[in-house]
């Protein structure tokens, strides 16, 4: 039998330190905590809010555009389109010109709910930016969209 690798303890202190995939996932989960939380009296949760927000558009959404926002794949996107259309939230309807393609759009019941849910995202929202340390929030949109 082989000899095992030992990973020396400094190296875990390293990583545990400065991995940015890791304070970056460790960041995700809090906002995604905090918004959940705040969006639970609403049944929503911050994904499904951020998923209505990307069909508030005057015209239906093809799944595609819409994955791509979300960062998604279309796998992805209809399972979580799923609660919603069960909800009565949003319609997933054939695209006339391609009957293979889906649109995707709120219903009334749908728009009422986002419309609840705004004034909770911006409060929230205004809180956690208001945490920053660095005071600025859009370095911080720039820094994270050059991930992307």
């Amino acid at each position: 039998m082989s000899n095992p690798v030992v990973i020396p303890f400094e190296t875990t202190l390293l990583v545990r330190d400065t991995c940015l995939c890791l304070h970056v996932q460790r960041a995700a989960r809090a906002l995604a905590r905090r918004f959940d939380v705040a969006m639970r009296p609403l049944g929503l949760t911050n994904g499904q809010f951020s998923l209505m927000m990307a069909l508030n558009r005057p015209a239906p959404a093809p799944m595609a555009p819409v994955a791509t926002l979300l960062a998604m794949d279309r796998t992805t996107l209809t399972a979580a389109l799923k609660p919603l259309e069960r909800r009565g939230l949003i319609t997933i309807s054939a695209d006339p010109k391609d009957r293979r393609g889906k649109l995707l759009s709120l219903t009334d019941d749908g728009r009422a709910i986002l419309s609840a849910a705004v004034p909770i995202w911006t409060r929230v929202h205004a809180e956690v930016e208001g945490g920053l340390s660095a005071g600025d929030p859009d370095r911080l949109r720039l820094d994270l969209a050059e991930l992307c």
